[in-house]
């Protein structure tokens, strides 16, 4: 049985991720730590069985003997998170985004003695539509993301929709020129990744979906994926628990655990 603890497990997804790994095979919850929600007892929250108690710093993962951490959080708590897991020989899985180049090497160096999974979105149907976007990106001129989120989420664009963007522009660095020589509304183009247009929808009724919209010559190609709730996540969140033990250092992306 693989001991894992979960970092903002007091959260929407935190509590997610704890019924997922209660549920699992082989896999065991034995510390959550949520500063927010300190001395909730995860029975009345996610149904996980035992009074766990939610704690509030990652000491209970010591106390714990946890070998894998997932983080949910923030980014800054998780920047931090991720440090104590290297310092501490705790594996990590880790769904928050927005970190830069230099927290991904410092996290490079950092993981010694155990091992990172980060990967901007868990969904498996999110990865491969990434996937297919950054296999089509050189076979047409222009290309533009929408992205479409509940309106609880704080940050645009995704770290999804950026992390599509950059593959897109990996694949192809040939596009068109935007026509657009009088933008009467600031930002209507919306937002540049790599030079490829991101618009960020942020409304109620929503949960999280992606189109991303290829065109050349006669012909437009329309790559969308659609989650409708937390549980798409926790089959890629399961999948990366299972394998961060076997794969060293830092691995970014889900793709890379999907052999993409």
């Amino acid at each position: 049985m693989t001991r894992v603890g979960v970092f903002g497990a007091g959260g929407r997804m935190g509590v997610t991720v704890c019924r997922a790994v209660a549920d699992a095979p082989g896999l065991d919850l034995v510390a959550a730590v949520d500063p927010y929600h300190l001395g909730l007892d995860l029975r009345q929250v996610a149904g996980v069985n035992g009074g766990l108690q939610l704690q509030g710093d990652a000491a209970a993962f010591s106390a714990a003997r946890v070998e894998v951490a997932v983080d949910f959080t923030v980014l800054e708590a998780a920047r931090e998170n991720v440090r104590w897991c290297a310092a501490n020989g705790v594996h990590a899985v880790v769904g928050t985004t927005g970190f830069s180049d230099d927290d991904y090497a410092e996290f490079d160096a950092a993981f010694t003695t155990s091992n990172c999974v980060i990967a901007p979105n868990f969904a498996i149907g999110a990865v491969l539509m990434m996937r297919f976007a950054e296999m089509a990106a050189p076979y047409f001129d222009t290309a533009e993301i929408i992205e479409l989120h509940h309106d609880g989420k704080v940050d645009a664009p995704s770290g999804t929709a950026r992390t599509t963007a950059q593959r897109m522009a990996a694949a192809s660095s040939v596009w068109g020129e935007d026509p657009t020589k009088d933008e009467v509304v600031a930002g209507t183009r919306g937002g540049r990744v790599d030079g490829i247009p991101i618009h960020a929808v942020r409304m109620r009724g929503m949960f999280a979906h992606q189109e991303v919209l290829l065109g050349t010559t006669g012909q437009t190609l329309s790559i969308r994926h659609d989650t409708f709730d937390r549980d798409c996540y926790m089959p890629g969140v399961l999948l990366a628990i299972k394998a961060v033990q076997d794969r060293p250092g830092v691995t970014r992306g889900l793709d890379q655990l999907l052999d993409l």
